[in-house]
């Protein structure tokens, strides 16, 4: 890969600030983080981060990682889920909370999904999936990361908010996602690895 840089497709400094830390030294290329602008797709959390990675590969030239986020309320059949960014912005997390209102399942899931693209539009995007199963509860906690103060893992009384950093880094769905990530990354940095393991 040239210069072993791939562009992480963000605007968000503090997106990029977990990925790092979550990712470590042990990463073999340069993350460079870029904000570009893509289309708003709509459907299916893979199909989404499919057609996200292929435009942003298109527009970069080059190898490309982008991220996609869902919060899916299991008595809502998965809604928000990738459009949770646009409720989060009306609703804010209290609103996030009282959709759950008329519900007896406060059942929620975070999933991250981040696709990385080689930049070759005959190469195959390739897709790493992270899950956190959790419920949405009244927020609590600082209000500095999207719809955190609300959503609380499973196992855990205290919301991903009120989480020290790096509890959440070693149990979020982008920590899942990204050892998924970094694992195939290191089997392509050993050939000998990555022939042997099953595709």
């Amino acid at each position: 890969m040239a210069g072993r840089n791939v562009v992480f497709v963000t605007g968000n400094a503090k997106k990029l600030e977990e990925v790092l830390q979550i990712l470590g030294d042990a990463f073999p290329y340069k993350l460079v983080a870029k904000k570009i602008d893509l289309p708003e797709y709509q459907g299916e959390p893979d199909d989404i981060s499919i057609q996200k990675c292929r435009e942003a590969a298109n527009q970069i030239q080059g190898p490309v990682i982008v991220e996609d986020t869902s919060l899916c309320f299991n008595a809502l059949g998965g809604l928000p889920g990738p459009y949770i960014k646009w409720f989060l912005e009306k609703l804010k997390p209290e609103g996030l909370h009282k959709l759950l209102a008329g519900f007896e399942d406060k059942s929620a899931y975070a999933l991250c999904t981040f696709a990385f693209s080689t930049g070759n539009p005959e190469d195959p995007v390739k897709l790493f999936r992270g899950q956190t199963c959790g419920r949405i509860v009244e927020p609590r906690g600082p209000r500095d990361f999207g719809w955190d103060p609300c959503f609380q893992p499973d196992g855990y009384d205290q919301t991903y908010a009120e989480l020290p950093k790096a509890v959440k880094n070693s149990i979020s769905h982008r920590y899942r996602a990204l050892k998924e990530l970094s694992s195939y990354f290191s089997q392509q940095n050993n050939p000998a690895e990555a022939a042997s393991s099953p595709s």
